[in-house]
Formats: structure tokens, C-alpha cells, sequence
């Protein structure tokens, strides 16, 4: 099946495809007269993948760390509003 893209980014996902590490170090490409050097390009792809490998940490990192937020921020507005008084407990 073909990919769809739209806005730079494949249809109906909300996000584009991430490449791994793994297709970027076995992506192979075809041989052209007078083309890239072989050793080159895979020394390209493996700093390329290396990189990738780092982002995606990050990425993976990160998230944990806003989780760890939004559940310290989910505790804090619950205990704060245990404690707090309705306003206005008059008439109006």
C-alpha cells in the first residue's frame, strides 16, 4: 500500500513515520555511474542511526519526565482543592 502524505506528514496518523535506527544502517540505495562512495555513505548512515538512537532516548526520557509532571501537578490540584473553601458561602 502506498503512503499518502499531506502537510508533510502521513495521512490520517497526525504525526510522520519515524525512521529507526535499524532502516537507516540496511537502507541501500542503486548504483549510479560516477555515484557516492560506498564506504562514505555508510559511515553517513551509521552516524545518522547513532543519532537517531539519541533522539529517540531523548524523546523516550522526556515523555517520562512530563508524565512525572502532570502526575505531581494531578496530586498538588487535588490536595489543593481538598483544602481550599468554596468562595462566596453566602447567599449569592
Amino acid at each position: 500500500m502506498t503512503q499518502v502524505y499531506r502537510g508533510g506528514q502521513l495521512y490520517g496518523t497526525g504525526r510522520p513515520a519515524r525512521l529507526t535506527p535499524h532502516e537507516v544502517r540496511t537502507r541501500t540505495f542503486d548504483p549510479r555511474r560516477r555515484g557516492a562512495d560506498p564506504d562514505q555513505v555508510r559511515e553517513f548512515q551509521a552516524q545518522l542511526a547513532d543519532e537517531l538512537t539519541d533522539l529517540h532516548r531523548q524523546v523516550r526520557l522526556l515523555s517520562q519526565e512530563n508524565d512525572r509532571i502532570k502526575r505531581a501537578l494531578r496530586d498538588w490540584q487535588t490536595m489543593h482543592a481538598r483544602e481550599c473553601r468554596p468562595p462566596n458561602e453566602g447567599r449569592w
